[in-house]
C-alpha cells in the first residue's frame, strides 16, 4: 500500500515529504476533501481527474481540511492511496430520490457485491440527510463483521448545504459507499470526545425523529436558551459549544447530538441524528485539554502494537470541536501526528457528523463532537 497527500494549490498539486507513493498513475482511490467554494468552482473534478487518471475519485464538502499536522480552510486537499492486492467498489445514491434517510441508506450499500466485504467507508450529505437513520438503514443489510466508517459532508460553520461528488462535479444529496474486498486489508478504529458534562439528567418527552421538543415536559428551546445564558444570542452557531449527551432508550453508551438547525416558530430543534422519546439528555462544555488529549487516545486505540504505524490514516473531526479550539486545532492533529511518530500519512475534514462504532465494538453509530480515526493497514506480498 503507498499513499500520498497533496495540496492543490493554483493547480499545482504540493506534494508531501511523507508521501510513499511515487507514480499518482497507480492510485485506485483518492479521497478529496475541500471547501464548499472550491468545490463549485467549474471543471473542479475534471481538474482533479487529470492529476489521477485510473482512479475512484471522491470530492466531499468540508468545515475544514487537514493534512498531516495541519488544518487548512478554503483549500483542497486529495490523498492517493494505491492498494497492492485489495479491490475496491465504489457506489452512489442521492437523498433526493428517497422519501427517507433509512431507505436511501438500504438502497446504498445494496449496490455493493458481499463477497469478501470486510470494511465500508460512508461520506454522506450533511444538510438533507438523518445520519442515525441513514446508518440504520446501512446496517440493516450489512453483515456485523464489517467495519463501517465515515462522516458527514461540512459547509464551513454555516450549515446551509453540503456537495459530494462521486467520479463527477460535486452536487447536493449525494451519499457515498466504497466497499473494500479481501483479507489483505486490515482495518482499525478509534473515537474519542473530551467534554465535559454538567447539569443533572434530563429525559426527552416530544420528539419526532431528530427533531427535539420537549425535555422533561418543557420546551427544549427555551430549556436550552436558559443554559446558554447570553450565548443564546448567537444560536444556532452557539450550539456547537454545548452539545447534548444523549442515552438513546434500550442502549448504554451516550452519544453526542449537536443542533443543526433551531425553529423559533415552532419551539423545536433539528440534530444531526435522532433523539428518541425516552432518551436521557445532559448537558456538555468544551474542556481543551481533554478535547486535544482525546485525539491522541483516538489515534492510540487504531495502531495499538507497539511500533507499528499505520500507513494511512483518515481524520474525521467535529466542526463544533475547530470552533471550541480556535487557533488551537492544529493541536489535536499535531497530537495524532506525533503518536504515530510522523510515519503515517494523514489527511481528512471537519464534519457535521462522525461515523463509527463505539470503540467497544457494535455496529456504526452518529457521533457529533468527536475525533474519529480510521487507520489502513495492508499486507504486503
Amino acid at each position: 500500500m503507498k499513499t500520498a497527500v497533496f495540496n492543490y494549490i493554483e493547480n499545482d498539486w504540493i506534494g508531501h515529504e511523507v508521501n510513499t507513493l511515487e507514480n499518482t498513475n497507480y492510485a485506485s482511490l483518492i479521497l478529496c476533501f475541500a471547501s464548499k467554494e472550491r468545490l463549485t468552482q467549474k471543471d473542479i473534478y475534471k481538474n482533479v481527474r487529470s492529476k489521477f487518471p485510473n482512479g475512484i475519485i471522491t470530492l466531499c464538502s468540508t468545515s475544514g481540511e487537514i493534512i498531516q499536522d495541519r488544518v487548512l480552510d478554503n483549500s483542497l486537499i486529495a490523498t492517493a492511496i494505491a492498494f497492492e492486492q485489495t479491490k475496491l467498489q465504489a457506489v452512489t445514491v442521492n437523498i433526493k430520490d428517497f422519501t427517507t434517510s433509512y431507505a436511501a441508506g438500504e438502497a446504498l450499500v445494496k449496490k455493493l457485491p458481499v463477497t469478501d466485504l470486510v470494511y465500508i467507508l460512508i461520506l454522506s450529505d450533511g444538510s438533507l440527510v438523518n445520519g442515525s437513520e441513514l446508518l440504520k438503514g446501512i446496517t440493516s443489510q450489512v453483515d456485523k463483521k464489517v467495519l463501517i466508517t465515515g462522516g458527514l459532508a461540512g459547509d464551513g460553520p454555516d450549515f446551509k448545504s453540503t456537495l459530494l461528488g462521486l467520479n463527477e462535479q460535486p452536487s447536493q444529496g449525494n451519499i457515498v459507499a466504497i466497499g473494500f474486498y479481501g483479507n489483505s486489508l486490515r482495518v482499525t478504529h478509534g473515537s474519542q470526545g473530551g467534554w465535559d458534562i454538567f447539569g443533572l439528567e434530563k429525559t426527552v418527552t416530544k420528539s419526532s425523529s431528530n427533531v427535539l421538543f420537549e425535555i422533561d415536559n418543557q420546551n427544549a428551546l427555551d430549556l436550552y436558551k436558559t443554559y446558554l445564558g447570553d450565548q443564546s444570542e448567537n444560536l444556532p452557531g452557539a450550539a456547537l459549544l454545548f452539545p447534548l449527551s444523549v442515552i438513546i432508550p434500550d442502549t448504554k453508551t451516550p452519544v453526542v447530538r449537536t443542533i443543526l438547525s433551531i425553529n423559533e416558530e415552532e419551539k423545536s430543534m433539528t440534530f444531526a441524528g435522532d433523539i428518541p422519546v425516552g432518551s436521557k439528555v445532559r448537558f456538555m462544555k468544551a474542556n481543551f485539554t481533554k478535547l486535544t488529549l482525546a485525539a491522541s487516545e483516538a489515534a492510540k486505540l487504531t495502531a495499538p502494537a507497539k511500533d507499528e504505524y499505520p500507513d494511512f490514516s483518515l481524520l474525521i473531526s467535529c466542526v463544533g470541536r475547530k470552533l471550541i479550539l480556535g487557533e488551537k486545532t492544529e493541536e489535536e492533529v499535531k497530537v495524532i501526528n506525533e503518536t504515530f511518530k510522523n510515519k503515517t500519512v494523514i489527511s481528512g475534514y471537519y464534519s457535521y457528523g462522525e461515523i463509527s462504532p463505539f470503540n467497544d465494538g457494535g455496529n456504526c453509530q452518529l457521533h457529533n463532537q468527536t475525533m474519529t480515526i480510521t487507520s489502513f493497514f495492508e499486507k504486503t506480498s
